[in-house]
């Protein structure tokens, strides 16, 4: 069973955090945190948080063995838009969309083969 943890509604693209999620998918859990720790972007803290609630879930549930935790899934899905309008020449407006994204993370114990 895989521990999980959620960051919903991030006031993130989606787009900005893909490229870190994938970075860390299918790493132990303490590598993954050591990547995200040193990149410089505002995602890679969010992704952090969540790796970080996910190893707490993992502890709080009594996990057998908390140092060998691997990230099974990183996944980041768009949220909703906040949606304003900025108004333009001649009478026109143009959409400003304000994208959200969820955040998830589930690490687990290798699968034993």
């Amino acid at each position: 069973m895989p521990y999980q943890a959620s960051h919903c509604f991030a006031r993130i693209s989606a787009r900005k955090v893909r490229p870190l999620a994938d970075l860390i998918r299918g790493k132990s859990a303490d590598e993954a945190l050591s990547i995200l720790r040193y990149m410089p972007h505002r995602g890679a803290r969010m992704l952090e948080k969540v790796l970080r609630s996910a190893l707490g879930n993992a502890e709080d549930q009594r996990c057998p063995n908390l140092r060998g935790l691997i990230v099974v899934d990183a996944r980041v899905d768009g949220g909703p838009m906040f949606k304003r309008v900025r108004p333009r020449a001649r009478g026109m407006a143009y959409m400003i969309k304000r994208r959200l994204s969820h955040i998830r993370v589930a690490i687990d114990l290798p699968q034993e083969t």
